[in-house]
C-alpha cells in the first residue's frame, strides 16, 4: 500500500523536498527497488552522495529504467521512469561522477524501497 506521497511521486510525477527522503543518506549494502511494483533498480554500489539532496546513482541495472524528454518547469531534462511499471523515479543528469559513468541519476526517496543485503552486485547487474 503506497502512501499519498508516494503515489503522487510515482503517478503525479511530483519531487519529494531536497534533503527528505528517508534513504538520502543510507549507506548499507542492498538493492532499491520501485516503490510501485518492488522491480528491483539500482544496487548500492552505484549509490554516492552527490549533494543535490536526493539519492543519487551513477548507474541503473540494465534495462530497469526508462528514459523520456521532459520539458516541464521551463527546462530540458530527462525523466526516469521504471521500466515495468512506468512510476516516476526522478530525473538523470551528466555531471555524475567522471571516473564511472558521468551519469547522476537523480531519484525520490518516495519512489524507491530499500532490501538490504550483505553481497555487492553481480558485475553482470552493473556493467
Amino acid at each position: 500500500m503506497l502512501s499519498k506521497a508516494q503515489r503522487d511521486v510515482l503517478w503525479g510525477k511530483a519531487t519529494e523536498p531536497p534533503f527528505s527522503g528517508k534513504l538520502l543518506h543510507l549507506t548499507a549494502m542492498g538493492d532499491y527497488s520501485c516503490a510501485g511494483c518492488s522491480s528491483v533498480l539500482f544496487h548500492s554500489s552505484a549509490k554516492f552522495d552527490s549533494g543535490c539532496g536526493w539519492p543519487s546513482f551513477d548507474r541503473a541495472l540494465p534495462g530497469a529504467v526508462a528514459f523520456t524528454e521532459d520539458l516541464s518547469h521551463g527546462m530540458v531534462r530527462t525523466e526516469v521512469t521504471c521500466s515495468a511499471c512506468g512510476g516516476h523515479l526522478g530525473h538523470v543528469f551528466d555531471d555524475g561522477p567522471r571516473d564511472t559513468t558521468g551519469q547522476r541519476f537523480c531519484v525520490n526517496s518516495l519512489a524507491l524501497e530499500f532490501l538490504e543485503g550483505d553481497e555487492k552486485a553481480p558485475k553482470s547487474l552493473i556493467s
